[in-house]
């Protein structure tokens, strides 16, 4: 008779409190599974669909059903009226999105950031669809206190992927939109003095910082604060040689290309 003990599982895998423990396996299926350790046991979730594995209503999601629900609705009447969610919905809606939430933590410990930027922005059209076409008032506000948080984690994961490319201003760029979304959204509810206080706000501009660290020295830049210096220091010599310098490099950069008109 197969064990269902967990303790065979868990052996040698201990928990670190306030540190999120991961780990991919083989499932006995052949495919990748992520787990979580807990204090008391541990979560196994799919790669990709819904976590648990489960496909409601034929669907990858509760989220992709309601979704082909309000579709249908404005394919039949031409306007989405008419469509809204019961708060049994949007209750399922809300334990559906804690199973992504998990995965999306454990995707960004393990680095897989394009997991983490698809289950963010999957969350974040939960947020979308329940504040929309939720019936009742709490419903439609219920999760709007994480989206803050959901903007800050995909704003990240997209931030990663761009460094992987050593794409340094468009990751700069990215953090800078994610700042701005997190502004309207305190904007919206009137809190704007929220924003400077935001643990996200706080968390995407250290991250900010980061990045314009390692960003590659502009050779002008460069060149002009070296001529700043030789002047401050009155290292008049080398101040003619580094203006000549600039001056050559600025020359190059407004002379526009001379093309050959094809006779």
């Amino acid at each position: 008779m197969a064990s269902h003990d967990l303790r065979r599982i868990l052996a040698g895998w201990e928990y670190e409190p306030n540190q999120i423990t991961v780990r991919k396996i083989t499932g006995d299926d052949g495919a990748i599974k992520i787990q979580m350790r807990l204090d008391l046991g541990l979560l196994q979730m799919e790669v990709s669909g819904r976590p648990d594995g489960l496909r409601p209503h034929g669907y990858e999601s509760l989220l992709a059903y309601h979704e082909h629900r309000l579709q249908k609705n404005v394919d039949k009447n031409g306007t989405e009226l008419g469509f809204d969610l019961s708060s049994d919905d949007c209750q399922s809606l809300r334990e559906e999105a804690v199973q992504y939430y998990h995965r999306y933590l454990a995707e960004f410990v393990l680095e897989d950031f394009e997991g983490v930027h698809r289950d963010t922005a999957r969350n974040i059209r939960v947020l979308d669809l329940c504040r929309n076409y939720g019936r009742e008032e709490n419903d439609r506000g219920a999760l709007e206190q994480y989206r803050p948080y959901l903007i800050m984690m995909n704003t990240r994961a997209m931030v990663h992927l761009s460094l992987r490319k050593g794409s340094f201003r468009r990751a700069l760029t990215q953090v800078e939109e994610g700042l701005d979304q997190i502004r309207e959204v305190f904007a919206d509810v009137g809190q704007e003095e929220a924003f400077d206080e935001s643990t996200e706000v706080s968390i995407l501009k250290s991250l900010q910082q980061e990045i314009a660290a390692r960003l590659p020295v502009d050779p002008l830049q460069k060149l002009q604060e070296e001529l700043q210096k030789a002047v401050d220091e009155e290292r008049f010599e080398d101040a003619i040689v580094l203006r000549e310098r600039l001056d050559a490099i600025l020359e190059q950069k407004t002379m526009a290309p001379v093309r050959r008109r094809k006779k």
